[in-house]
């Protein structure tokens, strides 16, 4: 098993690069369904019927010239995301799916980088694939 590092990440919306990402997050979870009741000592649910579902975020040195990248990250759009762990290489890990952008913040101080940050829901479902040349 390999080691990675994480400055090979790389985030596209489609075919097209976001540019001056620094960090990017993605985690999925499953609903259980609560079967537990009036009496019982511990909580229980109903085993394989869950509802899965799936978000992140994602922080940039600001960058407004970014057309097809940054710019289309607006509150409420909805963009076609892939992400890419360790790379863009073939044979390696990519996330991909449809997400909805649901925040958006700009955050410059006085001593450092103008950082933006996304999150974003995931509207279906979360392809994890290998890359295929």
């Amino acid at each position: 098993m390999g080691t990675y590092h994480g400055k090979d990440g790389v985030v596209k919306i489609g075919a097209n690069a976001v540019t001056e990402v620094k960090q990017f997050s993605v985690k999925t979870s499953a609903k259980t369904a609560d079967d537990t009741a009036m009496g019982d000592e511990w909580e229980t649910h109903i085993p394989n019927k869950t509802v899965k579902n799936w978000s992140g975020s994602l922080t940039c040195n600001h960058n407004p010239l970014d057309a097809t990248g940054q710019k289309l990250l607006v509150a409420g759009a909805s963009i076609d995301l892939k992400l890419y762990p360790i790379g863009t290489t073939d044979g390696l890990q990519e996330l991909t799916g449809t997400a909805t952008i649901t925040d958006v913040s700009v955050d410059p101080s006085k001593d450092g980088t103008v950082p933006v940050s996304f999150s974003f829901t995931g509207n279906g479902a979360l392809a994890d694939a290998v890359i295929a040349g």
